[in-house]
């Protein structure tokens, strides 16, 4: 884009975790950056800073762009999501202001099924309670212990079926495992057929399943979905899995359903101390869940830590920025801003 003359200046972009090296390159090419080559979140009150005079951010799960935010950077164009959940992000505000926000909504689907399957696995054949027990110097062969549920001929139940559920469900089926979804939209009777798969309500499921998987975001209608009501409608001796919004299950009610034996067992890879939308949130992972090893399973939001597939997400939210910032509809737009002026800018090279 060339649009010469006064009162033109260079678009800023800043990149708010880290990212790999090429995306920074390739932005680069085009725009002045400012990139976080930590690993760590940085404080809101340094993020303000770098992105008072900005046109665009990349932003990642951490960060929460709110009305504060936004009044305190008003001159950013795009708030571009390097994620397909976007609970952490004030769109309305953004809408207000003038400020496209965009995600990446395929890329994680599959490393987001992979991950809840391993909790299901995991949870089933008690595998991180063999590891520590090979680990422990005790171990001398094999002995009657660790018996498990075993995958094969159990009733999962599937709480969403978008691209997310969808994904879960054909890798559960693979393990020979009946599937139960509730959702309010159908996956159609061809899927059903095909994966052994029937609709249901959440009562009906959350009774019948001796595994229940979480694939729902976070909206003031899931927020504490599955709380301590519901975990006492679950098949006695059941597991529970969450790969949605961490939120979206009541920790501490998870901890007391474990306590009483409703629960047998709970994997999570996501957690309600990462849900900064929420007016208050826990500082940490419920105590409850950290002190029993033996009946978690819990992993550091790694459903889309798949290395090549981070890269194209990181990618395709630079590919929104670019779009966004040469006039365009980005292609991972959630929202339709009002057109608004201001400073011109420009991209590198561009005279």
């Amino acid at each position: 884009m060339n649009l010469p003359g006064e009162g033109v200046s260079m678009a800023c972009v800043v990149i708010t975790h880290w990212v790999h090296p090429e995306v920074i390159d390739l932005l680069r090419g085009a725009f002045e950056v400012i990139a976080n080559p930590t690993r760590e979140t940085l404080p809101r009150k340094e993020l303000v800073r770098r992105a008072k005079e900005a046109q665009a951010m990349m932003v990642f799960m951490p960060d929460s762009i709110d009305e504060d935010f936004l009044r305190d950077c008003p001159d950013l164009r795009i708030v571009a999501g390097a994620f397909k959940g976007y609970d952490n992000i004030d769109v309305a505000a953004c809408t207000r202001r003038g400020v496209w926000v965009t995600v990446v909504p395929d890329l994680s689907t599959i490393p987001t099924a992979e991950i809840a399957v391993g909790l299901v696995i995991g949870l089933a054949r008690n595998i991180v309670e063999g590891d520590r027990l090979v680990r422990s110097g005790v171990f001398a062969g094999w002995r009657p212990v660790l018996y498990g549920k075993g995958c094969a001929g159990r009733t999962a139940g599937i709480v969403g079926m978008g691209a997310v559920g969808r994904a879960i469900a054909v890798r559960l089926s693979a393990l020979d495992m009946r599937i139960l979804y509730c959702d309010p939209v159908s996956a159609g009777p061809a899927m059903e057929r095909r994966l052994r798969m029937a609709r249901a309500d959440l009562d009906r499921l959350l009774e019948s399943s001796d595994f229940v998987v979480i694939a729902v975001p976070l909206t003031p209608q899931t927020f504490h979905l599955i709380d301590e009501r519901r975990l006492a409608q679950m098949k006695l001796g059941g597991c529970l899995v969450n790969v949605g919004r961490g939120s979206v299950v009541d920790e501490d009610a998870v901890v007391t359903a474990m306590h009483s034996g409703r629960l047998s067992g709970y994997g999570a890879d996501v957690f309600e101390m990462e849900d900064l939308s929420r007016k208050q949130w826990p500082a940490e992972v419920a105590a409850g869940l950290l002190s029993n090893p033996a009946r978690t399973l819990l992993t550091p939001h790694l459903g889309s830590a798949v290395d090549e597939v981070r890269l194209k997400i990181e990618l395709e939210a630079a590919a929104n920025i670019f779009e966004a910032l040469s006039g365009k509809t980005p292609k991972g737009a959630i929202n339709r801003p009002s057109f608004r002026g201001g400073r011109k800018i420009r991209l590198n090279g561009a005279g």
